[in-house]
């Protein structure tokens, strides 16, 4: 399913192009991912954003998300519709 770069939604996939916002302790809240994930990884991680955010690295290797309008990713949309219990079979 594509995701908008302006999806408001908490969801990761919804920052393909604001990885900023993974420094925030609000979004990460937001996400059951980041509760698997032990304390010690979770800050080597986001130190290492947090730095290549500022020196520019990310920017350098991933800045096309920034400017893309859609990102697909892992995730698919299920739908279903309620039987209809009074028609024949």
């Amino acid at each position: 399913m594509p995701v908008p770069a302006d999806c408001v939604d908490g969801f990761a996939e919804a920052f393909y192009g604001r990885p900023e916002c993974f420094l925030d302790p609000a979004v990460r809240r937001c996400q059951s991912a980041w509760s698997f994930v032990d304390d010690t990884v979770t800050d080597r991680a986001l130190t290492r954003l947090r730095s290549d955010l500022a020196s520019g690295v990310w920017d350098r290797r991933y800045g096309t998300l920034r400017r893309q309008p859609t990102f697909v990713g892992a995730l698919r949309l299920i739908t279903a519709l309620p039987v209809d219990d009074t028609s024949p079979r």
